[in-house]
């Protein structure tokens, strides 16, 4: 199996292969990957998905992946790890609780992430104005690049926003994407995460809060809410190295067994064998 190291806070590189080397790749860090141009397959964990220009896809450290190129392709790599997205100096919260969206995503299904529609030239956009900033390099070039590159990653994590609950589409009304933005943002509370508080929050009926939010995503709010927990603590146990406990305080879990109970019966497997599995 194949691995690339990454020496920075995040590494840019505009690559064109005839034919994508052969091997299957596990990194330690997370890889968004931008088709410019031609076509092919793209396998993450043993899962195909048909790529062609306009579409990007992310790997996390949980993740293996390769390609196969049918045509001659032109691809963008954006590595970074999550240090790039730890807050800086007590002041970027936001910042970070945008990323988690990101970061989280570890058992996130296969294909293509950008599934809003309004953001798919953006995003085009976006990578040529990288790819001309590299090549010119005029003044404050490098600075810009990294502007661009925040953009660009709040725009993915709000395409996973929208990819999470397996029955949300692109076009699904503004008011279930309020409620998903307010359970992350509110996910260390327990208080906040009740549905009196959601829909008082959101000025949403409570009692229609419920069957709004299952008809529209394919799951109860409970079952979102437990599985985002648990997204969450595979991203602690893979790109951290926080102690079991640690993880359960700071994710408002009773205690460390708490936790332990809640894991194993999404995952079927206690954190810490998980974290022994698939951390390496």
């Amino acid at each position: 199996m194949a691995r690339e190291h990454l020496y920075r806070l995040f590494e840019i590189s505009f690559k064109k292969f005839d034919i994508f080397p052969k091997a299957v790749y596990k990194n330690n860090f997370f890889k968004l990957v931008y088709i410019i141009e031609g076509t092919g397959v793209h396998t993450m964990n043993g899962h195909s998905f048909n790529y062609r220009p306009g579409n990007m896809f992310l790997s996390t450290p949980a993740d293996q992946y390769t390609f196969s190129t049918h045509s001659s392709t032109t691809f963008f790599f954006l590595h970074f790890n999550d240090v790039y997205v730890k807050p800086r100096m007590d002041k970027d919260n936001d910042w970070v609780q945008r990323m988690e969206q990101i970061l989280q995503n570890a058992s996130h299904r296969p294909g293509c992430i950008l599934k809003n529609g309004v953001d798919k030239p953006l995003v085009a956009a976006m990578i040529d104005c990288i790819r001309k900033e590299m090549d010119y390099e005029q003044i404050y070039h490098n600075k810009i690049i990294q502007q661009i590159v925040n953009t660009l990653l709040l725009i993915i994590a709000r395409n996973i926003a929208l990819k999470l609950p397996k029955n949300v589409k692109e076009n699904t009304g503004e008011p279930v994407l309020d409620i998903l933005h307010y359970i992350q943002e509110n996910i260390r509370s327990q208080e906040n995460l009740r549905v009196e508080k959601i829909s008082d929050n959101l000025k949403i009926s409570a009692n229609y809060l419920g069957r709004y939010f299952k008809k529209q995503t394919g799951e109860t709010l409970q079952q979102y809410i437990s599985n985002y927990k648990v997204r969450l603590i595979e991203n602690r146990l893979l790109s951290s190295d926080m102690r079991i406990n640690e993880i359960a305080y700071e994710l408002n879990f009773t205690d460390e067994s708490h936790l332990n109970r809640a894991f194993k019966k999404l995952r079927g497997i206690s954190p810490t064998a998980y974290r022994k599995k698939f951390a390496s």
